[in-house]
């Protein structure tokens, strides 16, 4: 039995939080939307779209347990039972202790971390890709390497008392990451760096122009994101309390900070900022600042932020010295931005913001944090890397995972929805060249 009773304004502001969180997969649909040509911009949003059903579907089947569940006393997976979500709507969340939510708040809440993280991937294989494959690879993809590290990264365990059992391989061993960096940005980063080598190149790439067709769609939806970012990070402390203030603050400024260096470096460097780079500097902001916006200070997140947008600003730069096609710059966004986020924790974590972190190096707490930090955010790169490019090499060869050639160059979305996203003539058939 449990003296913890139910709080409504926990609950509300989860349950917002919940909604502000899938708002960010539409939005993410409208920022890779307009970051492709005008032949292909339906079925990128496609693609994210449908990822909402899949894994919806699949999280109340077996998703939730297989993160959460605590039957098995794992620490490499949580329940392999088919019996789905709890039966009672009157069942507390545990969670490395009893939080005054319902469980199935705290399902609907971890569910839309779950549906964007293969909708990211989407962004590396823009404009070559088999709609169906790619639904059958999300589905894969999440039962094999989401669910699972949902459960190294974020169960914290079933306590009874003061016995804690199924606490994750991770977060059992002290990784620090309050939002998903690695989870969600380092997992997803990495899986679409293995899919890009599986795809190849787009036809054209590197010789013909590939530019934005709408960057009103892109600010749009970076817009959106940078919006449901807040429930994203301060609704990871499943309660309206301190802790989520810091992470709404940290989320902020981080975003900002990141946005100004991105321009920084295209003025420096290219000598005009563009509308993209303002665009994809807030997003690589929000990405590194997701691990840590509950365990620094303010301060410290400006600098990350600024960090993350300078230096995701020169690694987009890294597809063309190692020849992948990242289309929507994924690795140099997400990964890179996740590996940033999830280290700096090791240099600017403090205790004294939040008494659950531990002290980096800037508060004497030596190297021993960021160590720990390392090891979770190359182990699940490694990880996810690894079992994409399995997954990938298996469908390209049976079902096969790329359109064909010239259905590519005369418009991906009518060969594989029979639409076009612009009907300017009656006799449009996705002639768009561009």
């Amino acid at each position: 039995m449990t003296d913890v009773v139910l709080n409504t304004g926990d609950t509300a502001w989860v349950l917002a939080s919940t909604a502000l969180v899938l708002l960010m997969t539409p939005g993410l649909a409208l920022f890779y939307g307009g970051m492709v040509r005008a032949k292909s911009v339906l079925n990128m949003m496609m693609m994210s779209m449908v990822t909402i059903g899949v894994v919806s579907v699949l999280w109340v089947i077996y998703g939730f347990k297989l993160a959460f569940g605590y039957e098995a006393n794992s620490q490499w997976y949580g329940s392999l039972s088919l019996s789905g979500l709890g039966s009672s709507i009157n069942e507390l969340t545990n969670n490395g202790g009893i939080y005054p939510i319902p469980l199935l708040a705290f399902a609907a809440f971890q569910l839309m971390f779950a549906v964007i993280t293969p909708a990211l991937i989407s962004g590396a294989i823009a404009d070559r890709t088999k709609f169906t494959s790619w639904a059958i690879f999300v589905a894969v993809w999440v039962t094999l390497v989401y669910f699972p590290v949902a459960h190294w990264v974020f169960a914290f365990g079933n306590k009874v008392g003061d016995t804690v059992t199924g606490a994750g391989f991770l977060a059992a061993r002290g990784v620090e990451d309050f939002a998903g960096g690695t989870a969600v940005h380092i997992n997803a980063g990495a899986a679409g760096l293995a899919l890009a080598i599986v795809l190849g190149k787009r036809v054209g790439w590197r010789k013909e122009s590939m530019r934005p067709h709408s960057m009103p769609l892109v600010l749009i939806g970076a817009a959106l994101l940078w919006f449901g970012w807040f429930g994203f990070n301060a609704g990871s402390a499943l309660g309206a309390n301190g802790v989520a203030a810091l992470a709404f603050m940290n989320t902020q400024v981080a975003t900002a900070a990141a946005a100004l260096g991105w321009l920084l470096v295209e003025k420096l460097r290219d000598g005009h900022p563009t509308s993209l780079g303002v665009a994809s500097g807030a997003v690589s902001g929000l990405v590194a600042i997701t691990p840590a916006c509950a365990f620094v200070a303010p301060w410290a997140a400006v600098v990350i932020g600024l960090i993350a947008g300078m230096l995701c600003a020169l690694a987009v730069g890294l597809k063309y010295k190692f020849n992948f096609d990242d289309s929507l710059d994924v690795v140099g966004v997400h990964l890179v931005g996740g590996l940033w986020g999830c280290l700096s924790i090791g240099f600017f974590g403090s205790s004294a913001i939040n008494s659950l972190g531990l002290d980096g190096i800037l508060y004497g707490g030596g190297s021993a944090l960021l160590g720990k930090q390392a090891f979770g955010a190359f182990f699940v790169l490694a990880y996810s890397f690894i079992v994409t490019l399995i997954i990938g090499f298996i469908i390209n060869k049976t079902i096969g995972f790329r359109v064909k050639p010239d259905a590519e160059v005369a418009g991906i979305d009518y060969d594989q929805h029979a639409e076009t996203a612009y009907e300017l003539t009656s006799s449009s058939r996705g002639g768009f060249s561009s």
